[in-house]
């Protein structure tokens, strides 16, 4: 019974994400499955996906607190990064899983997951990262995610394009260079200087720089499948 199971929560993520396959990658297929496991005993326990929403933002709400902490901290910030994704996943899961759809719900999920984008474009500048390029990188994705539900409001079905540019990437940016900027902090602790010149603040930056270049990607690339679906 379990591989039914299985399918069934791949094809329930499909019909969310306007007819999109997630078989064809085994890291998205992958996801789904960890979301609805997640998902499983919070639908027997009678837990409401918008909490889970709720609860997601607030763990978001703390990972730019922990990269700013300096020393180590920022290494603590990657597994709650990841918990956060994680929690965007389930809720939707759980929506189908137990029958709780609702409109509402699918105005809070994206407005969620705006704000978690804000939150970690923050924690790259908190990093190191210049202000004027994470509000550049930030007001980028917002674009991009603006593209994609206008195209969708005016009869485009499905995401339109799977773009360079997504949630996955976001979490990815920020992850590294909170990643790299605790481990550039140990490094210098122990009298290990791997590249003298690169601090904090160049990870952070170079971390801005690569999110802010796929986002210019992502958007082009959505806006021409866009035109190219509405003409």
């Amino acid at each position: 019974m379990a591989a039914p199971r299985r399918e069934d929560a791949l094809d329930q993520w499909s019909r969310r994400h306007g007819g999109l396959d997630p078989r064809g990658s085994g890291w998205v297929a992958g996801w789904v499955r960890l979301s609805d496991a997640c998902a499983r005993p919070l639908a027997r326990r009678g837990v409401a996906p918008d909490a889970v929403t709720a609860a997601g933002v607030a763990v978001a709400v703390t990972v730019p607190l922990l990269a700013s902490a300096g020393a180590a901290w920022p290494l603590a910030a990657v597994p709650v990064m990841v918990a956060a994704a994680v929690l965007d996943g389930v809720d939707g899961a759980l929506a189908s899983r137990s029958g709780t759809s609702s409109r509402w719900g699918q105005v809070l999920d994206p407005l969620a997951d705006r704000v978690s984008d804000l939150l970690l474009v923050l924690t790259v500048v908190v990093l190191g990262a210049p202000l004027w390029l994470g509000a550049t990188y930030g007001a980028l994705g917002l674009l991009h995610e603006s593209v994609r539900s206008t195209a969708q409001a005016a009869g485009m079905g499905g995401p339109g394009a799977v773009t360079v540019a997504e949630r996955p990437t976001r979490v990815i940016v920020a992850a590294f260079a909170a990643l790299l900027c605790g481990l550039e902090w140990c490094a210098r602790e122990v009298g290990v200087d791997v590249l003298p010149r690169v601090d904090g603040d160049v990870v952070a930056t170079g971390a801005a720089v690569v999110g802010t270049a796929l986002a210019v990607v992502g958007l082009v690339h959505l806006l021409a499948v866009v035109r190219r679906r509405l003409a």
